[in-house]
């Protein structure tokens, strides 16, 4: 794999009107690697489309990912709630595994109706129990995302815990969502960026940033974390330049996937700052 590869969360702007079987195509045609297939509104993807879309991916080597539906709460007081959560979750590895995507990303859940950040965490390891088990059988990686809003669960500290719990499990580094949740404050430089990965190699190995899945964006943030994602020409944070520049002199191996408004537009941005920061 190269040191870094960049790609879309969804399907690029200017396929809109388009199945999404021809996205591998033309992201490889732009010089894009990657894409992140949104089941953020329920996995609606039969198996037949999504054998399809992984046949097109492999043709052209256009590594794939999948990321599971926002309604998704762990923590949850509710056992209704929870259950539903749980299938939806399995419902997405399902998905990736018809696909051949290595990875689903996940939101864990909130905070709300629980006396501490760490009881929250710990009934959201519990729950995952069953599907990291179906995950390990489809050999499919499930990714806490760090998460943008403080009242979510998904700090470094949380999402990197939840990996060393949980069986075939890996944070995925969201570098707006960061920032967001620290209100701007880190991450702000290299240091911070080295920071970021020397916790996550010290608590979990070097294999868990090779590769590192990550998302980036600009971001608007008030007091309680994300806002609205915004361009990388926008007078938002986190400098990119920085991030990659940090990432440039490590062993990370990594996948950019642009969460930007102008979501291929700003991957080949990133991928051209990238190059000229390396």
């Amino acid at each position: 794999m190269k040191k870094f590869i960049y790609g879309t969360a969804g399907k690029p702007l200017a396929l809109k009107s388009q199945p999404i079987m021809k996205a591998p195509a033309f992201l490889k045609s732009m010089g894009l690697e990657a894409i992140e297939y949104e089941a953020v509104r329920g996995v609606r993807i039969d198996k037949e489309k999504a054998e399809l879309l992984g046949i097109e991916a492999r043709r052209y080597n256009v590594k794939l990912s999948l990321h599971a539906p926002y309604y998704i709460n762990l923590a949850s007081p509710r056992r209704d709630v929870v259950s539903r959560s749980i299938n939806r979750i399995i419902h997405s590895i399902n998905a990736a595994s018809w696909m051949g995507a290595w990875l689903v990303v996940f939101h864990p859940g909130y905070t709300t109706g629980h006396q501490s950040r760490r009881e929250a965490l710990m009934m959201i390891v519990e729950n995952l129990e069953k599907a990291s088990v179906i995950a390990e059988e489809k050999n499919v990686w499930l990714g806490p995302e760090v998460s943008g809003k403080v009242k979510q669960i998904g700090s470094l500290e949380e999402v990197v815990e939840m990996s060393s719990r949980i069986n075939k499990a890996r944070p995925i580094i969201d570098w707006a969502h960061l920032y967001a949740r620290n209100h701007g404050l880190f991450p702000k430089n290299i240091d911070d960026v080295l920071k970021v990965i020397d916790y996550i190699e010290s608590n979990l190995g070097s294999k868990y940033v090779k590769p590192l899945h990550m998302h980036f964006s600009k971001i608007e943030y008030g007091n309680g974390g994300e806002i609205k994602h915004h361009t990388l020409t926008e007078p938002y944070g986190p400098d990119y330049e920085i991030i990659c520049k940090a990432l440039c002199n490590t062993g990370v191996i990594g996948v950019f996937i642009s969460e930007s408004p102008v979501l291929e537009h700003d991957a080949l941005l990133m991928k051209e700052l990238c190059m000229k920061s390396c």
